[in-house]
């Protein structure tokens, strides 16, 4: 179990939880859904039941290896092993119990690729960051967030629903996506955060830029934090 809890993986164990996760994430037979994070296959077959295609990959090849055994049957599932986020696979949708040690990975991943929406579920505590309306309690992965897709709260899911139980509660989120970020947007929106009790005007002294706005990062909007991040990219 150490490399389990080294991967951050805790699996889901509830099959009405999993059936709900398929039925909101709306596919279709047109659809080509993609699920980072196999663990023991408990949303794998149902996700094949519903789409055109399902590929499902995970860092772990042992869990990989018992999928292969497990749903050999399935004709319309593509497994792997491999890391979910350096993947170029095309899909339409997405769906993963994300494990925590890479949830910011996998927001930071999904806000740079094209697809439709997704159903996530993650730590209950990363979840409120990425839902945040406090300017006190965003962080930068918030703001990728909110920028990249439109974010619905579906349900909570109680700790004891996982297979080694973790210490915190989970969510399920819905994302649908509405614009693709550049990887040099997400560093640099990174970094203004490193930067956040700085005023605008001696940020942008950093990054050789110049301006007179005296707010600070926990003074502006979302868009405004976009927008200066694109300032500082600017050739």
């Amino acid at each position: 179990m150490i490399k389990r809890k080294k991967l951050g993986q805790h699996f889901l164990n509830s099959n009405s939880i999993a059936k709900s996760i398929v039925s909101e994430a709306k596919i279709t037979k047109n659809d080509v859904v993609f699920e980072i994070g196999i663990g023991q296959g408990i949303l794998t077959p149902l996700l094949c039941q519903k789409a055109k295609k399902v590929i499902s990959i995970d860092l772990d090849e042992m869990l990989v290896k018992d999928a292969k055994s497990k749903f050999s049957g399935i004709d319309n599932l593509v497994l792997k092993s491999g890391d979910g986020f350096k993947t170029k696979d095309v899909f339409t949708i997405f769906v993963s119990n994300l494990p925590y040690s890479r949830s910011k990975d996998a927001i930071e991943w999904l806000a740079q690729t094209s697809f439709s929406h997704g159903v996530i579920m993650v730590q209950k505590e990363f979840g409120d960051k990425l839902l945040a309306e406090s300017s006190k309690q965003r962080k930068a992965i918030s703001i990728i967030a909110t920028n990249a897709f439109e974010i619905t709260l579906i349900s909570k899911v109680g700790k004891n629903n996982f297979t080694p139980p973790p210490k915190i509660d989970s969510i399920i989120l819905k994302i649908v996506k509405k614009n693709n970020l550049k990887k040099d947007q997400i560093q640099t929106i990174n970094k203004i955060f490193s930067y956040r009790r700085k005023t605008v005007k001696n940020i942008l002294k950093q990054f050789n830029k110049e301006s007179i706005i005296d707010k600070r990062v926990d003074d502006l909007s979302g868009d405004e934090i976009i927008n200066l991040a694109n300032k500082i990219l600017e050739k």
